[in-house]
């Protein structure tokens, strides 16, 4: 209500209050009323004579709301704290189930390595076999040559068997 509305004088000093009867309640100075009026979206209005007042109701929720600004500070820290843990714990169990995910694929890939490498070292080892087989081999065709050209045609699908000349492999 209005300052000079039709009220009893007594009823008017009880609803409405001035600046400096709010600073005085609230024990602060403008700025920080300024500031509460703010946040609380309260909007001062002005009489006919241009002055500023509140209103009771407007005072109380002020007052409340300079009373719970600390209370509200300490909440909305615990509330951070708690949302950063929150995201910290998320996290971590992201992080945990990439791991373990990451993990399992490279053991699957790697089980069918295991496989593999006991084939390579198979196919090595008959290689190497192999290798040893054909050396002996050509070792034989070679003592063979020499062995077919110690024989000289003689005619009529005859051979003689020259001197031996043992040099063998």
């Amino acid at each position: 209500m209005k300052r000079g509305e039709n009220m009893p004088v007594q009823e008017q000093t009880k609803a409405v209050l001035s600046p400096q009867e709010v600073r005085d309640i609230l024990k602060t100075d403008n700025r920080e009323i300024v500031r509460l009026c703010k946040k609380a979206s309260i909007i001062p209005r002005k009489d006919d004579q241009g002055q500023t007042y509140f209103s009771h109701d407007e005072v109380q929720n002020l007052k409340t709301i300079k009373g719970s600004s600390p209370q509200n500070a300490v909440l909305a820290r615990q509330d951070s704290q708690k949302v950063v843990g929150s995201l910290l714990s998320t996290l971590e169990s992201m992080e945990k189930n990439i791991t373990d995910s990451m993990s399992k694929l490279i053991d699957e890939k790697l089980d069918g390595m295991d496989e593999v490498v006991v084939e390579l070292i198979r196919c090595k080892t008959e290689n190497e076999t192999l290798r040893q087989k054909l050396n002996e081999l050509n070792k034989e065709n070679y003592h063979l040559k020499n062995t077919v050209k110690s024989y000289k045609p003689v005619g009529l699908g005859l051979y003689i068997k020259k001197a031996d000349d043992e040099f063998s492999i």
